[in-house]
């Protein structure tokens, strides 16, 4: 990859990084007992994860999750940099489609991979077993909306004649 275009995939990055703080900290933002909160961040990170290679996405994913926790919810701050890291690593950017089989996959897998690690999170935060089934409903719930938003947005950018991802794939040569 040359230097333009690392560049451009790191000014991605950060746009992204950002939007995922702004949508997870304070658009639906909806607290639940455990102390964490729904949003639907988790949709921008699903396809940050599905335009860029995996280093740009796991940066864009953490920091910008992570940030929105420093904001808001602290204590959840290191426990989000590794899932959403973890979440990021599920997609791929290396489809000429953001709704190719292995993001498909992906979101499912984030479904179920998210809330399992933030309910262990989340006992060990607590101190508490207890708070398991309240962070699990609530996380999923969220991952759920998130991925229906994913695959909407995913239809309608498909559907352009102009398909933002082949403008973008012309600009950056590393896929994983």
């Amino acid at each position: 990859m040359n230097t333009n275009s690392k560049l451009r995939q790191m000014t991605l990055a950060a746009v992204f990084a950002g939007a995922i703080t702004l949508v997870t900290a304070y658009m639906l933002h909806i607290p639940i007992p455990t102390g964490g909160y729904v949003h639907l961040g988790d949709t921008l990170i699903y396809l940050a994860a599905s335009f860029m290679p995996a280093p740009y996405a796991i940066f864009a994913s953490s920091v910008g999750a992570g940030l929105a926790d420093l904001l808001t919810a602290p204590l959840w701050t290191v426990p989000t940099l590794i899932i959403k890291a973890l979440v990021a690593l599920l997609f791929t950017c290396k489809s000429e489609r953001l709704l190719c089989k292995r993001n498909t996959i992906a979101v499912f897998a984030a479904s179920v991979i998210s809330p399992v690690l933030y309910s262990i999170a989340g006992c060990i935060i607590m101190k508490d077993a207890a708070v398991f089934i309240p962070q699990l409903i609530g996380t999923f719930i969220q991952a759920f909306f998130s991925g229906i938003l994913y695959f909407s947005l995913c239809a309608v950018l498909e559907k352009n004649p102009r398909f933002l991802k082949r403008k973008l794939a012309k600009n950056f040569n590393s896929h994983r």
